[in-house]
């Protein structure tokens, strides 16, 4: 079985789904295997040292060897993973549970404190692209084999190769190489299943300069407040907030939000609901679905309070909340209407729908509930 999904999500503030299928690269350019366009005249040179072959000598090279996870597969992490995504499939608890397939990648991961068994070719290739000026990095998709399940008291190792380096391609993000890697998954010692995971390593795109202030419209300031403030609302007009990634998956659910309806995926054979949209049922499995509309009233079921880091298009502090919806599903957006250190577990909202720019709306919630 193999899965392809994107790993990028959308901003938090979005509320959209966040898993797909496939569908376009989320950085807005060519797929890495496939030939781009010619960089613009103001990125790197991408032939200066031949910057390209030197990067294809990485592909094949080891980037970890014999690494280990740091627990073996557990209840635990299982129950908080089917938390976290609304999956309650019988099959992930109890005596014989197994774990989500998806999860493939949890198990190898280094956590906070990393991983001490990288190979020096990973960290010789990043410095090069660095050094080249590709310093920016985005995570663009994945895709997972499943070969055998895995269990409660499975004990991960792992290999990780580079598998591919990209020629220079161009994206709304800018000029960069796509850097491929593949990750064996083994469970005492039998291959479980593999991952590829893919980033765009870039220099990001010059942006246009914003329009000229009106003569005669400013305010007089003390000229240091005049500097700060001028600064930061110059940063907030250019910025806009991130755009959600539509694909085949999720265009039905845009498409509700811009006809100012909350559409939620329901099963076409067993009825359940899911948030956010996939391309499957996680109860059944059945592909079959069609969509009910939300009725806007939910409570809050979670949330957290945005202080750091700080993004030019949005106001920090600001809270992000968790709302479970009337219908039962949950789904992640921006609370409204009350200051942020106000919003409180159990706090009743109702959908609105915020225009951002003139470009994109958003689902969000307005705290109180009332009609």
């Amino acid at each position: 079985m193999t899965l392809t999904r994107s790993q990028d999500g959308p901003d938090p503030s979005a509320g959209g789904p966040h898993a797909s299928s496939g569908g376009p690269d989320p950085a807005g350019g060519t797929n890495p295997s496939s030939g781009g366009p010619n960089p613009s005249s103001d990125g790197p040179n991408p032939s200066s040292g031949g910057l390209y072959e030197r990067l294809t000598e990485f592909a094949g090279r080891s980037a970890a060897t014999a690494g280990t996870g740091k627990d073996p597969v557990n209840l635990p992490m299982i129950r908080h993973w089917c938390e976290a995504m609304g999956d309650d499939h019988p099959a992930y608890r109890g005596p014989d549970a197994v774990a989500p397939p998806t999860m493939l990648q949890a198990w190898t991961m280094g956590g906070l404190s990393g991983h001490t068994d990288r190979s020096s070719a990973h960290e010789e290739l990043f410095a090069l692209l660095d050094g080249a000026g590709y310093t920016s990095v985005v995570a663009t998709d994945c895709e997972q084999e499943y070969l055998r399940p895995l269990r409660p008291g499975d004990e991960i190792s792992f290999d990780t190769v580079i598998e591919s380096v990209s020629a220079l391609k161009t994206t709304k993000l800018g000029s960069g190489h796509f850097v491929t890697t593949r990750t064996d998954v083994r469970a005492g010692g039998q291959l479980a299943g593999t991952h590829r995971f893919r980033i765009l390593k870039y220099a990001p795109a010059a942006r246009p300069r914003g329009p000229e202030p009106t003569p005669g419209t400013e305010t007089e300031q003390p000229a240091g407040a005049r500097a700060a403030g001028g600064r930061a609302a110059e940063q907030r007009a250019k910025a806009r907030r991130p755009r959600p990634v539509v694909n085949r998956d999720n265009a039905g659910f845009w498409e509700g939000v811009a006809a100012h309806r909350l559409l939620v995926q329901r099963c076409g054979d067993c009825a359940a609901l899911r948030f956010p949209w996939l391309p499957g049922c996680a109860d059944c499995g059945s592909p079959e679905w069609d969509t009910v509309e939300a009725s806007g009233a939910g409570t809050v079921y979670s949330y957290v309070v945005m202080h750091h880091p700080s993004f030019p298009a949005f106001d920090p502090p600001y809270a992000v909340a968790l709302v479970e919806l009337a219908e039962g599903v949950r789904m992640i957006s921006n609370v409204v209407g009350v200051p942020y250190d106000k919003v409180r577990i159990g706090m009743p909202v109702r959908l609105e729908f915020l225009r951002v720019d003139e470009e994109l709306e958003l689902p969000v919630f307005r705290a109180g509930g009332e009609d």
